[in-house]
């Protein structure tokens, strides 16, 4: 498949950075004509993957977030990177309703939404290293 069009970005784990990632992957996603269903399953499923990353991967602290977004065709692939806490048990992380913060009145359900939303999920993590999800979505299916 060609590439239609890729972004890269790196931003600091800051709550209201969780806006700008979403216009970012709107701005490229718009390129492939979505429903608006589409680009709000895309950007809902962008919001709780970087939200993860601000609350769970850096948590008080600071660091940064890597979005990388890739449109080929009607396909887009967004990969978002965090270099902090990792996942010690990724498979249970993607239970609904699992949280490590209850604490802080998380739902638990943030792997659950992106699953909802998006055609697959891919979860990599490493104590003390990061983690990275990687989304996919075809876009188009409409007749």
């Amino acid at each position: 498949m060609e590439v239609k069009n890729k972004v890269n970005i790196t931003f600091l784990s800051k709550s209201e950075n969780e806006g700008f990632a979403r216009l970012c992957v709107a701005a490229l996603l718009s390129q492939a004509d979505p429903t608006i269903e589409e680009m709000a399953d895309v950007k809902t499923a962008v919001s709780e993957a970087v939200t993860n990353a601000i609350v769970h991967g850096y948590g008080e602290q600071r660091g940064d977030i890597h979005m990388e977004c890739t449109l080929e065709e009607k396909l887009i692939t967004v990969i978002v990177k965090d270099n902090g806490k990792g996942i010690p048990d990724v498979e249970k992380a993607r239970e609904p309703l699992y949280t490590t913060n209850p604490e802080m009145e998380r739902s638990g359900m943030g792997f659950t939404v992106m699953e909802t939303f998006m055609d697959t999920v891919e979860v990599e993590s490493i104590v003390g290293i990061g983690t990275k999800v990687t989304m996919k979505k075809r876009i188009g299916s409409r007749l």
